[in-house]
């Protein structure tokens, strides 16, 4: 069975996922897209030789098995509610609101439809963090003590998306409250925020920090550290590690390539990927993947909802740690 998709929103998010669903996804094709820019709609739609569609018809059509959300972040609830009542499974991009109450209104809707939903958090596909992941749920490293995880982007985003991305700790660091969550295997019971605005002075006038730390403590005694960075001149540095009571695992960055070059006086090699297309390409196609086959044969959501609702609650926390200067405890992380 084919797993027929409508992407919804095929901006520079969408369109990569509608790319890699019509072109590297087996078992899944796009059925159409919908884009509020009607010409990036016409131009993705051309070159994978698809119809565009209004959401309205998308949701009717019995040709379109599941819906990818990729639209800004304030229309999923909204969108995943009546794909929900349309019976259509749900791809839903990270986060699914910047608004708990919402996010729960969302998940209520996909629980009173039974659909099936899965969160966009890809980095859970990354093969060297996947490797991290199963060397801890496996027992290698033993119990976890410590987790440290490092995100750096080459360059903060515009000050424009910033006002209205919910912040450093909802926006970018997300990705790394998931990924505490899914490499340690246990819900963070505490939050404690520090941060500052070291690279342009522009972010602190939108309201929001371009440099962050964040200590993380897991129900089951293990401590996550995590730092961000919008500006590392170097490249995109994504790493991961966890320390056991036997042994350690880490995830390391791939460079550009493997070359090395030795001289008399110097060893060189090549650099990091500078884009987060370039690092993470694997791990998008890998999601898909799991989507296609989660569509098709149910089960349990590879992301779930509650997956996607933990690190909302954990950003917000963030948030008020910062604010207040002491941590603060969840009592569902």
């Amino acid at each position: 069975m084919t797993v027929r998709i409508g992407v919804l929103g095929v901006g520079r998010i969408g369109r990569m996922h509608a790319d890699i669903i019509a072109n590297e996804t087996d078992g899944a094709e796009v059925a159409a897209v919908f884009d509020v820019n009607v010409a990036a709609a016409a131009e993705v739609a051309d070159s994978l030789r698809v119809p565009v569609m209004s959401i309205d018809k998308i949701l009717e059509s019995d040709s379109v098995d599941a819906v990818a959300i990729c639209s800004s972040t304030d229309t999923h609830v909204e969108l995943i509610a009546r794909a929900a009542a349309a019976g259509k499974a749900i791809f839903c991009e990270k986060p699914i609101s910047l608004d708990i109450a919402e996010v729960d209104k969302a998940l209520s809707a996909v629980r009173e439809h039974g659909v099936a939903f899965m969160v966009g958090f890809n980095r859970r596909f990354d093969p060297t963090h996947a490797a991290v992941q199963e060397a801890v749920s496996s027992g290698r490293v033993g119990d976890p003590h410590i987790a440290r995880i490092s995100s750096r982007d080459p360059a903060p985003p515009p000050v424009e998306y910033i006002k209205v991305s919910g912040g450093i700790f909802v926006d970018m660091m997300i990705h790394d409250f998931d990924m505490a969550r899914f490499v340690v295997g246990s819900p963070v019971t505490e939050v404690y925020a520090t941060g500052a605005v070291r690279i342009d002075p522009a972010i602190g006038e939108a309201g929001d920090l371009d440099t962050a730390v964040v200590t993380l403590t897991h129900a089951n005694g293990c401590i996550t550290t995590i730092d961000n960075s919008r500006q590392a001149v170097y490249g995109y540095d994504q790493r991961m590690e966890v320390l056991g009571s036997t042994g350690m695992a880490v995830s390391e960055n791939p460079m550009k390539n493997a070359a090395v070059v030795y001289s008399a006086t110097e060893r060189q090699g090549s650099v990091l990927p500078y884009f987060f297309l370039d690092r993470y390409t694997d791990s998008y196609r890998g999601e898909w993947q799991a989507f296609v086959r989660y569509a098709r044969e149910g089960g349990s959501s590879p992301v779930s909802g509650e997956d996607g609702r933990a690190p909302v609650a954990i950003g917000i926390a963030a948030w008020e740690s910062y604010r207040l200067g002491t941590p603060v405890t969840l009592s569902d992380g």
